[in-house]
């Protein structure tokens, strides 16, 4: 591990990111208690409550100033009390639910979580088994979801909730994409490719495209992107017949190749999309983020000319692609970041558009929040730990990170920032020296959410947002509760790019209050 960031004065009092006009912020989570500094920084601060001028050799008995008084411990004036800076809070190592997970790889680049609203379910790669856990049926797996492999399952995604099929990606070590929904006994499609599978993300929303079968019927299609180890990414179009449909055309669907993107010069790391599909970002190995827009990818694929691959038997679908299949260079991409370690984590802001966090690795240790349309680096937090995951709240101005490697003094594993302020709002340290490895926001909670009140379960926070699962280098998943208190306003802030409303509103920063309606 590296020394934290070093920034550069920005003349008001705080600092900026090097090379950057984004201010950077500093999260505080390693730094070192120096017992002797603390003393004397609370004599200084007792002494100003005090009116005593340390430096002074005799004692002044000058009288408090008019118009003040001693209330409650402190001085005050005759109308407004001083107000105490809010403590953060620090929640205890404390999950509400908790998983034995043998077999879970203690492993970076894979992303072995995923959870289908639709079906209510969460899925679990370990080793080369995926399991399926509710808590209406426990934990469970599928014969016909784990066929016969030597290969390690990588990544995990299900599809849309829009499109509601529950449909499971499965991305392997050996280069098999495996496609599975609970309602239908056998795997669909097995997609193999030619290098291994890093990372798999199932666009959030569908798209009305012609069906593969009856090109004058138009259909509700899902979109998926597949990352692997040679910094491909390959976008498909996946059009999945209810079973019903399945079997009165004895057609099981199609998996068409809709482009191919040569992104990284290493792995891709991380797949994320918009909320509303109209883009997605990639991270990877060779430290550089990128932003594409999903019409110009389509729309230069579509420019290349040709006819797209599609998976061609009836029965489980195996589709062979050729090395150079619509392959697309990195320069697609509407925009890039580069930072000094790989890049996995990404999210974008569920409720302000085009608004990007993306997460370095161990030699980075930040979260870069970014604009994707103009590109702007809007600020930087210095986390002091490898960042594995970030989830956004859908409700709250905030976005809750993972850690990984840190140093040693460094205990928090989760903690949940505010946005813009990008202040700590929330930290959970972890009493041990285990990591967090990956994570999926689970909407309901467990159980849905309990009653509010004494002896309930879930806090009103969680029944609102649900909680945090987290696969954990201890071979377990912890569910946690990051969303749970009700946070009063955090008050308006100095602002980004300067202060300048124009410029802030400009690249997509807005101040209104801290619960998003």
């Amino acid at each position: 591990m590296g020394d934290s960031v070093v920034g550069v004065a920005d003349g008001r009092g705080g600092l900026l990111a090097p090379g950057t006009s984004a201010p950077l912020y500093v999260a505080g989570f390693a730094e070192r208690v120096d017992r002797g500094a603390e003393a004397e920084v609370y004599e200084r601060r007792v002494a100003l409550a005090c009116g005593v001028d340390v430096a002074a050799r005799v004692l002044g008995r000058e009288m408090a100033a008019p118009g003040r008084e001693w209330r409650d411990g402190e001085w005050t004036g005759p109308r407004k009390a001083i107000k105490k800076p809010r403590p953060v809070p620090i929640i205890p190592f404390r999950y509400v639910s908790f998983l034995d997970a043998p077999s879970l790889r203690d492993d970076y680049y894979c992303t072995l979580l995923a959870y289908s609203p639709t079906a209510n379910v969460l899925a679990v790669g370990l080793g080369t088994h995926v399991y399926l856990w509710s808590e209406t049926h426990g934990a469970d797996t599928p014969s016909s979801l784990n066929t016969p492999s030597t290969a390690h399952v990588t990544s995990l995604a299900f599809s849309s909730p829009a499109g509601g099929q529950a449909i499971l990606a499965i991305g392997r070590a050996d280069g098999h994409l495996l496609l599975w929904s609970p309602l239908d006994t056998e795997p669909r499609f097995d997609s193999v490719h030619p290098s291994p599978i890093s990372c798999v993300s199932f666009r959030p929303t569908t798209h009305r495209a012609p069906s593969a079968r009856d090109p004058e019927l138009t259909i509700e299609s899902e979109v998926l992107l597949v990352g692997d180890e040679a910094g491909h990414i390959y976008i498909y179009d996946l059009e999945w017949p209810s079973p019903a449909q399945r079997d009165l055309f004895a057609w099981p669907g199609a998996l068409t190749l809709r482009a191919r993107v040569l992104a990284h010069a290493q792995q891709i790391c991380g797949l994320a999309w918009a909320a509303d599909g109209s883009a997605f970002a990639s991270g990877g190995n060779d430290n550089v983020a990128h932003a594409f827009s999903t019409a110009a990818v389509l729309r230069a694929a579509a420019a290349a000319g040709g006819a797209p691959p599609r998976a061609p038997s009836p029965e489980r679908q195996v589709l062979a692609l050729e090395a150079g299949a619509y392959m697309l260079p990195a320069s697609t991409a509407g925009h890039s970041w580069e930072l000094r370690a790989a890049i996995k984590a990404l999210a974008w802001c569920p409720w302000q558009d085009g608004l990007l966090a993306i997460g370095g690795g161990s030699n980075d240790r930040r979260i870069h929040f970014v604009h994707a349309g103009s590109g702007a680096r809007l600020a930087l937090i210095d986390c002091a730990a490898q960042v594995t995951g970030l989830v956004w709240s859908r409700t709250r101005r905030e976005v809750c990170a993972t850690f990984g490697f840190a140093q040693p003094e460094h205990k928090v594993r989760i903690a949940v920032f505010a946005w813009p302020s990008c202040s700590v709002v929330v930290r959970i340290p972890w009493g041990d020296e285990h990591r967090a490895l990956c994570a999926v926001a689970y909407p309901r909670g467990p159980g849905g959410g309990g009653e509010r009140g004494e002896g309930g379960v879930w806090c009103a926070g969680t029944r609102e947002e649900g909680v945090l699962v987290v696969g954990t280098s201890d071979a377990s998943i912890k569910f946690h509760e990051v969303w749970a208190e009700e946070r009063g306003g955090l008050g308006r802030r100095g602002g980004l790019l300067g202060g300048s409303d124009i410029l802030e509103g400009l690249h997509g920063i807005e101040k209104e209050g801290d619960v998003v309606r």
